[in-house]
């Protein structure tokens, strides 16, 4: 399943960038029919929407090929001399660079936009496990096993781990790498820089519940099949949630 997602994942990314190497274009070429009606100026406002529209997939090579193929054709179909690769006009150069420079612009405060709202869709996601994992053990009517799988479930989700459980009891296996309270993963009393390398995929990763000094759990998380990556926002919160259970 996760293959298939990666396929299509990669064939809308080349699809994106195909189209934003053709559709600047055809969009030259239908500009071009029209020379008398259509200014420089005009030309140059469409295409920087063609590389508006790769942009807004969040793909920074479909956005840059786009501005590339509009500065390429708007050279060959809108400035004189029409349909070859050169300008006599020093205002048409400078149009042709400046339309390249914004539409590279462009791409880039498009792609700051996708990752600012991915960001906080994350934190609201981040949000709502804490304060689903606190109604829970807030309800004295839940099992406690079923806070502690509620629980597991949002801990793997949020540092993108295969799976979780719980485990009675401290981490006893030196080889199993810690969270920290403080949000630092450890090996053997060694310091991991899971922003760098990851969470360890030939061992488990054990995030303790403890109350005050004492652990009396801790969730066992499995990360075999992928590299993940987990924030220091991410694994913070991964303590949090481990928290709530130890109220329980």
């Amino acid at each position: 399943m996760d293959e298939s997602v990666s396929t299509n994942g990669g064939g809308r990314r080349l699809v994106a960038r195909i189209a934003a190497v053709v559709l600047p274009f055809l969009v030259s070429g239908v500009l071009a029919t029209s020379r008398d009606e259509v200014t420089a100026a005009t030309g140059v406002l469409v295409l920087v929407l063609v590389v508006v529209g790769a942009a807004a997939t969040g793909d920074r090579p479909a956005g840059l090929l786009a501005a590339v193929s509009a500065g390429v054709w708007f050279d060959f179909f809108l400035a004189p001399p029409y349909n070859t690769f050169t300008i006599d006009n020093r205002d048409d150069i400078e149009t042709a660079v400046l339309l390249v420079l914004i539409s590279v612009a462009v791409t880039e405060v498009a792609l700051w936009g996708r990752r600012q709202q991915a960001r906080a869709s994350r934190r609201s996601g981040y949000l709502e496990g804490v304060l689903s994992a606190a109604r829970s053990v807030a309800d004295g009517t839940v099992p406690t096993e079923a806070v502690t799988a509620h629980v597991a479930g949002q801990i793997a989700d949020v540092l993108d781990a295969d799976s979780a459980e719980f485990v009675a009891g401290p981490v006893h296996d030196g080889r199993v790498a810690v969270l920290d309270h403080d949000g630092v993963v450890t090996r053997a009393g060694r310091p991991i820089d899971v922003r760098r390398v990851g969470l360890p995929t030939d061992e488990y990763t054990a995030v303790p519940v403890r109350k005050g000094t004492q652990d009396i759990g801790h969730f066992l998380l499995a990360s075999a099949s992928h590299v993940a990556y987990p924030t220091p926002e991410q694994l913070r919160v991964a303590v949090l949630l481990a928290d709530q259970v130890a109220v329980v």
